[in-house]
């Protein structure tokens, strides 16, 4: 890619940046720098630029606006004890969103350049990127938010003749402060995030904004966290609002079956989720992907056979659920605290994407090395 550089001419001092990344929360401070490239029907995908940090100029009628035509996606870069900053599984984002794309009716974004473009951004704003060891819990990173939106101008229902890629990065710390802490979980019953057919596997905002009144719901309930059952049935157990979701069985060898309900298009496909199958696997624990219904989560939490529930996504790595609350009742996981099987695998996880353990899987990409 030949990728055209202007400096901003006003970046963060030394100090403001080291103010921000004492305590940068999560999604409330961005780097100096951002990425952008631009998609023609004549050009394809041009104009690749790293420039300043600002706002887009977008016209009143740029069709994302109307109808909706976006997709992103979401990773994290992380600073090794060396000073190298490495990246988790991007070909895994890159080839999520090319698959976003098509569903959507947008240009796809090239794996490798998508990559490259993370790569070169996080390059030039790499000093935003925190030693792992400096925050709470040892979690402090890079987030990393690739999007595509339609920039054509026009009013029509039709894909859009112009596109914009972009890439933010966010400095951010660990997602709980002061540890892990358990989730309550709020049951849907009226509202679904997908159906068969529609957008569900795909990266879009609109299925976020769609979970926005339910999440609503749950915290009128007392919930940090709501769970969406299938569309047809309302019987089987789908995703949170944006979280996939994992269920331990319970055995009397002490290992245990991990369950995870399957992608069958409603479902995204979470790079956290596929990671967690492997490791969980080479753990000694049975992995099954198979449909939860709402009646063996409660009954299974009920009798001790479900001995541990967590939800997992990039920005929490892996969220225990201590509890389900549903209009009538409710039901505790075990003591409703996290589970030793939930936490064996974050750890496993956290671990390899520090450096702190060996990266038996190729999972982690080298954005920066210790010596630039």
């Amino acid at each position: 890619m030949d990728i055209s550089f202007t400096p901003n001419p006003a970046p963060a001092s030394p100090q403001r940046r080291a103010e921000i990344l004492a305590a940068p929360g999560f999604g409330n401070f961005f780097t100096d720098h951002m990425f952008a490239s631009t998609w023609s029907e004549d050009d394809g995908w041009h104009n690749h630029r790293i420039v300043p940090y600002g706002p887009i100029s977008m016209d009143p009628a740029s069709a994302v606006l109307h109808y909706a035509q976006e997709i992103f996606e979401g990773l994290k870069a992380y600073r090794r004890a060396d000073g190298s900053i490495w990246a988790f599984r991007p070909e895994a984002n890159g080839a999520r969103m090319a698959r976003s794309a098509a569903r959507l009716a947008i240009p796809e974004y090239p794996v490798d350049d998508f990559v490259t473009a993370i790569q070169e951004l996080v390059k030039v704003d790499q000093s935003w990127v925190d030693g792992g060891s400096s925050a709470d819990s040892g979690e402090a990173s890079l987030y990393i938010r690739p999007f595509v939106f339609a920039s054509e101008v026009f009013l029509g229902v039709r894909p859009a003749l112009t596109y914009e890629f972009m890439v933010i990065t966010s400095p951010v710390g660990p997602y709980f402060k002061g540890g892990v802490k358990p989730v309550k979980i709020w049951l849907s019953t009226e509202y679904t995030r997908a159906a068969p057919g529609g957008t569900g596997a795909a990266k879009c905002g609109g299925n976020y904004a769609a979970s926005l009144a339910p999440m609503v719901e749950a915290s009128s309930h007392g919930c940090e966290q709501v769970c969406f059952l299938d569309s047809t049935e309302q019987n089987w157990v789908e995703e949170l609002g944006g979280m996939n979701i994992y269920f331990v069985h319970a055995d009397e060898s002490g290992q245990g079956t991990l369950v995870t309900p399957p992608t069958s298009g409603t479902i995204l496909e979470g790079v956290t989720r596929g990671s967690i199958m492997e490791l969980a696997k080479e753990q000694g624990l049975d992995v099954e992907e198979r449909r939860v219904s709402i009646g063996e989560w409660r009954d299974g939490v009920a009798t001790g056979e479900i001995s541990e529930v967590f939800a997992c996504g990039t920005a929490a790595v892996i969220t225990p659920v201590g509890e389900l609350r549903w209009d009538g009742g409710s039901v505790v996981t075990g003591t409703g605290q996290p589970g030793a099987v939930t936490m064996a695998i974050r750890q496993s996880l956290v671990d390899i994407q520090y450096g702190r353990a060996d990266d038996t899987h190729g999972w982690m990409r080298q954005l920066v090395s210790a010596a630039e």
